[in-house]
């Protein structure tokens, strides 16, 4: 398991923990006692710890090499192997950082959508670090229309630190790609819910974020700009992430203060990667609570809330 820093109090408690077990194994001494202690130890400081954080440390946890990525949500959630991975944007190409297709919710068949990042330096590279190009874009509105064709809800998972930035993808139409998203989405006559499940950044969220439920993981951001890309901006340099992070406001209870969002879904303490089972059962019960909910509304009713829903976010005088 990877620890980050503010971790390390519960790092060094879980190596005595291994380490009397470990004694116990070879000596055969009773430990049983100890090893209690140190359990509830570990549960004490994790809740201390994950109790207190600051916006920075959410963003860090948001990044945890060991979080589950969209391919394990979607894994986890929908029958066995009952996903088919769609590909493609009919024109360029299959941008491996944006992926998508139906799978089986407890039978009701769902559009699954959203970004990917990999594990490991070779899967990281294979998926873009989870940056999608325009293309991805465009795949993800393709398949959102296949699912309004055949009337089945989409469920969109967001986990990005932004669409890619690189020449080739402005050239091939990036903030166009992502435009054209956020308008064709206040315009589908189906089911959207949106859950952000680990970074939430600019333009790269945004183009598959307009739903009729937005929801995100307790340990999460969504903002429109990462913390050290507005530290190098405002303090010319990276070392003020942690004053950016705060500035921002970018935190689940940001957003909900500010009704950017409908709900913060809880996560366990030490993260969601410390208890997967749990976190996708946390995930499941909201999406599927509220796919019944609104698939009951008038379509026209849907898109009328959806638009209204947006329009109203933010702070503005007309003169």
């Amino acid at each position: 398991m990877n620890f980050l820093d503010f971790e390390k109090p519960i790092q060094e408690l879980l190596e005595h923990l291994e380490r009397t077990k470990e004694i116990a194994k070879t000596t055969k001494v009773d430990t049983s006692k100890i090893v209690e202690e140190l359990d509830k130890e570990i549960q004490e400081t994790r809740k201390k710890i994950y109790s207190n954080l600051t916006p920075w440390q959410r963003v860090q946890i948001s990044r945890h090499p060991d979080r589950p990525y969209t391919l394990d949500y979607i894994s986890a959630i929908s029958e066995k192997e009952s996903f088919i991975e769609l590909h493609g944007d009919r024109n360029v190409k299959d941008d491996k950082a944006m992926v998508g297709g139906f799978a089986s919710l407890d039978g009701e068949t769902v559009m699954f959508i959203g970004q990917q990042k990999g594990r490991n330096t070779k899967e990281r590279q294979y998926r873009n670090f989870g940056m999608a190009n325009p293309e991805g874009y465009r795949k993800a509105l393709r398949l959102m229309r296949l699912a309004e064709k055949f009337e089945k809800p989409i469920v969109i998972f967001i986990d990005t630190p932004g669409a890619f930035p690189g020449l080739e993808a402005e050239e091939r139409g990036q903030g166009e790609a992502i435009a054209r998203n956020i308008y064709e989405m206040f315009n589908l006559k189906t089911v959207i819910i949106c859950v952000i499940i680990g970074e939430g950044a600019s333009g790269g969220a945004i183009g598959v974020g307009v739903g009729d439920k937005v929801f995100m993981l307790e340990n999460t951001w969504y903002s429109v700009i990462s913390p050290e890309s507005c530290s190098s901006i405002l303090w010319r340099s990276w070392e003020f992430k942690k004053e950016a992070a705060k500035a921002l406001k970018l935190t689940a209870e940001d957003m909900l203060k500010f009704d950017l969002i409908d709900k913060i879904i809880p996560e366990p303490f030490g993260g969601a990667h410390v208890n997967r089972e749990q976190i996708f059962l946390n995930v499941k019960t909201e999406i599927k609570k509220h796919i019944e909910i609104l698939k009951n509304v008038d379509k026209d009713k849907l898109i009328e809330n959806r638009i209204n829903k947006f329009t109203k976010m933010g702070i503005f005088q007309e003169k």
